[in-house]
């Protein structure tokens, strides 16, 4: 498995200015328009090592952008976190006590006895995104891949990931045996309910492409929850849309069930294996093999190795949507 060091070629913000806010949650800000509309939510640094939504949020908050219809809450989460980077440690600083997007899950919440840093930091916003009707989480991955959209298993968030229309490959997925994530809480995965989410995987954590597809998203995002207009944001964050999207359903998770897992080769992501059975890794000595044809291989990565882990995830496309009619070149 690929355990190289990638070079970090972004600058961090400085959110320490972001702490304050008039919600009264640190570093979460929710402005009103006044105006009907939807509440609409940007959220960064579900994981704090995750630097692309941070530079977008910021970035945000620094430009002083409002909404002219609905709410819109700009958000760093595991803020905990990020102060723990270390460039000598880069994917330490994922977590302080235990995954942020593993804990959203109601009954979790409400159970007082269980307590962690990131559950702490939890029950802070939650009051605020039980209000939300449209979340977009942005993340990036441990190894340098191409962006996908986590659009969840309903078909809401499907349809939401293609009207987005950007990137190009769209993950239906029913989650991680090890908890929920902030994306299917409540509302936003219950089918019988109108609230929507999706997360973003924009490339490699700190690769300065990752920033470019965070603005993009972000951007076309807000134009399509119709809370901000095209000319309220900043000059030349929109960029063309793919020629097609790629719908890929995730049919089953390979989740580690000791330290003892390695890859076959040095896998980032988004590789295709033609044939049924072929080898992809070894678990506990015994082979791990594709279970149908071409299967795909969705977010590869060793670097969080632990029991319980999901280490890869394993898919098939389902639908191929053409956009060479629906091209915007942005501004």
């Amino acid at each position: 498995m690929n355990t190289k060091a990638y070079p970090i070629e972004v600058d961090f913000p400085d959110i320490l200015a972001h702490e304050q806010s008039s919600s009264g949650i640190a570093y979460v800000h929710t402005f009103d328009s006044g105006v009907p509309g939807p509440h609409v939510m940007i959220n960064a640094l579900t994981h704090g090592n995750e630097v692309c939504g941070a530079i977008v949020v910021d970035e945000l908050l620094r430009r002083e952008l409002r909404p002219r219809r609905g709410r819109l809450t700009l958000a760093f989460a595991n803020v905990a976190a990020w102060q723990r980077f270390d460039r000598a440690k880069p994917d330490s600083a994922r977590f302080v006590d235990q995954d942020f997007n593993r804990v959203w899950t109601a009954a979790v919440l409400d159970d007082t006895s269980r307590t962690s840093s990131e559950l702490a930091r939890a029950r802070e916003m939650r009051p605020v995104i039980d209000t939300v009707d449209c979340l977009l989480d942005l993340h990036s991955m441990h190894e340098k891949s191409a962006p996908l959209i986590v659009a969840g298993p309903l078909r809401k968030g499907i349809d939401l990931a293609t009207r987005l229309g950007t990137p190009a490959t769209v993950i239906c997925d029913e989650g991680h045996p090890e908890g929920r994530r902030m994306r299917d809480y409540e509302g936003f995965g219950t089918a019988e309910s109108a609230k929507n989410a999706l997360l973003i995987e924009c490339g490699q954590h700190w690769e300065a492409s990752a920033v470019a597809v965070a603005r993009d998203t972000t951007a076309r995002f807000l134009l399509l929850a119709g809370v901000v207009d095209e000319a309220d944001l900043p000059d030349g964050w929109i960029a063309p849309l793919p020629p097609a999207q790629h719908i890929v359903r995730v049919t089953q998770p390979v989740v580690a069930t000791s330290m003892d897992f390695r890859f076959a080769a040095p896998y980032t992501g988004l590789e295709i294996f033609p044939h049924a059975g072929t080898v992809i890794g070894w678990s506990n000595g015994e082979a791990v093999r594709t279970p149908y044809d071409n299967c795909m291989l969705v977010m590869p990565s060793l670097r969080q190795l632990r029991p319980g882990v999901t280490v890869v995830r394993l898919g098939k496309i389902e639908q191929t949507v053409d956009q060479t009619s629906t091209q915007t070149s942005g501004r």
